[in-house]
Formats: C-alpha cells, sequence, structure tokens
C-alpha cells in the first residue's frame, strides 16, 4: 500500500481525505491516478496531521528515514506508522 492509498484509507475515502485538505477530490484522484500516488511538497504536511501517515510514507524520495519531516513537537507511534 503507497502512502496515498494509506491516507485514503485512514481518511475514510478519496473524498474525506479531500475534505479534510480543503481541496476537490479530483485533485487527490489526480495525484493517485496521473502521478502515480506523488503527492505535491505542500501536501505533504497537511496530509501528516490530519491522517498521521509520516511524511516519510507519503515521499520517501524527500524524507529518507521514518522520522525525518516530522515537526519536533509532534509524537508519533511507530507501529501506527508500519
Amino acid at each position: 500500500m503507497t502512502g496515498l492509498e494509506k491516507a485514503i484509507f485512514k481518511a475514510g475515502s478519496q473524498a474525506r481525505l479531500a475534505t479534510l485538505l480543503g481541496i476537490s477530490t479530483q485533485s487527490v484522484n489526480r495525484w493517485k491516478q496521473k502521478y502515480k500516488g506523488v503527492i505535491p511538497v505542500e501536501r505533504v504536511l497537511p496530509i501528516f496531521r490530519a491522517t498521521g501517515v509520516t511524511p516519510h510514507e507519503l515521499r520517501p524520495d524527500l524524507h529518507p528515514t521514518p522520522t525525518s519531516g516530522i515537526p519536533d513537537n509532534t509524537a508519533v507511534n511507530q507501529k501506527d506508522s508500519d
């Protein structure tokens, strides 16, 4: 399961993820279909905050370690992020 798929699952649907982010469902669908799961950089932290899916899971090309990209004041349950 990709990071985007995990975020969609945790949100409940593509439409719900879009609502949580304040964007259109079509934008989320475009990330999934056209961009093959690659999420825009500016959406990584909002998705993390909304779903708990880590920046590493969402964009491992930008966040190579499990905790990179996570704000210092944020606790993450590593077991939940697996």
